[in-house]
């Protein structure tokens, strides 16, 4: 199991660690409920370094990420990032990733940490053909999320770069916490704003130090995974292996918008020959109406007790006090307001598909 160079800190503040993608990771401190409030009122940082980091430069990189990505990054311009994912040959989802152009012939793609080697061996197999300069650069770097309402105001003293001018999915080289060429980006998971701070594994323990520092007269707390999962969930952000993987298409799972056919790339004829047809199943959002707690795996049943589905991620929503989830379920019953049931262990649990966000930032 590997360690990211902030392994020995997280034991130091008390942290949970428990195994993750291969990472020995910190899942709570204080507790889900107290770490996801601090976010969504105030700020909080993660070590999310077990993320996996790829470069690709050199006059062939456009060329192979439009050849491996669903979404079209001859559209980026420096500084602006963009959600995509891999497709595989069979209809699914290799990864869900996002790409950043750093400068002209040179891409970041950062991806999910349970899936480093399967997307390296992907995209490098694709770029036998095509001949792209690539980098496994995911043991050099680490990776920080500051987020929360509050981050902006909390980590301004320590940057000289002006943070709020920083849009959604766009990102700047600068210096942070005394390091120079960190790379700060706003591209979180969370839905309450922020940002992530990208070093190299030298550094990340100046650059926490320094922001727990900055932070504290802003109640700034370390967060763990488990935190981490609530707020992605009530926005109704996919996780790679729970709503999205190797089986589910990007039409199945929403990623529509992601998918685009003005250029080529893997399985894309199908892809778009199922656009076409409308999808089979579709991934859906939905909140419980008892209080009960809907888990991956349970069964989505419709009102006169068909199975039409299966919850892929559930939880208690900290914000809302109510069951949350999504899950696929059969074309047909994927409109919101319809009525279904979870069946959790033997009860059979009344919800209601909804739209996205369950939580909304008032």
């Amino acid at each position: 199991m590997k360690n990211t160079a902030l392994t020995k800190t997280h034991e130091a503040l008390g942290a949970k660690m428990v195994p993750f993608a291969g990472y020995n990771m910190p899942v709570s401190y204080e507790g889900i409920n107290i770490e996801h409030d601090t976010v969504r009122k105030g700020v909080g940082v993660f070590d999310v370094s077990h993320m996996g980091e790829f470069l690709i430069e050199g006059p062939k990189a456009l060329e192979l990420i439009q050849k491996v990505t669903t979404n079209d990054a001859s559209k980026l311009t420096v500084g602006k990032a963009q959600y995509s994912c891999l497709p595989n040959e069979t209809g699914g989802i290799v990864d869900d990733l996002i790409v950043y152009k750093i400068k002209d012939e040179t891409y970041l793609l950062v991806v999910n940490a349970s899936n480093i080697d399967k997307d390296w061996e992907h995209i490098s197999n694709y770029n036998e053909a095509i001949g792209a300069d690539m980098r496994n650069i995911s043991d050099d770097y680490s990776l920080l999320a500051i987020q929360g309402p509050k981050a902006v105001e909390a980590m301004q003293s320590i940057t000289s770069v002006d943070l709020s001018s920083i849009k959604f999915y766009n990102f700047v080289v600068s210096d942070f916490a005394g390091i120079e060429h960190v790379i700060i980006s706003a591209t979180g998971y969370t839905g309450s704003g922020g940002f992530e701070i990208y070093c190299k594994n030298s550094e990340v323990q100046q650059v926490w130090d320094k922001v727990l520092e900055a932070g504290a007269d802003f109640g700034i707390k370390p967060i763990g995974l488990a935190a981490r999962d609530t707020l992605r969930l009530e926005m109704g952000y996919c996780l790679y292996g729970n709503d999205i993987d190797d089986t589910t298409s990007p039409f199945e799972a929403g990623l529509g918008w992601i998918t685009k056919f003005t250029k080529d790339f893997v399985n894309s004829e199908n892809l778009a020959k199922e656009k076409e047809a409308g999808p089979k199943r579709k991934l859906i959002a939905f909140q419980m109406e008892e209080r009960a707690i809907p888990r991956s795996g349970y069964t989505i049943s419709d009102v006169d007790g068909n199975e039409i589905g299966q919850v892929t991620s559930g939880t208690m929503s900290p914000s809302l006090s109510k069951g949350i989830g999504l899950g696929y379920v059969n074309t047909e019953f994927s409109k919101v307001d319809t009525p279904i049931h979870i069946q959790i262990r033997k009860n059979s649990v009344l919800a209601t598909i909804v739209k996205l966000p369950f939580y909304k930032n008032t």
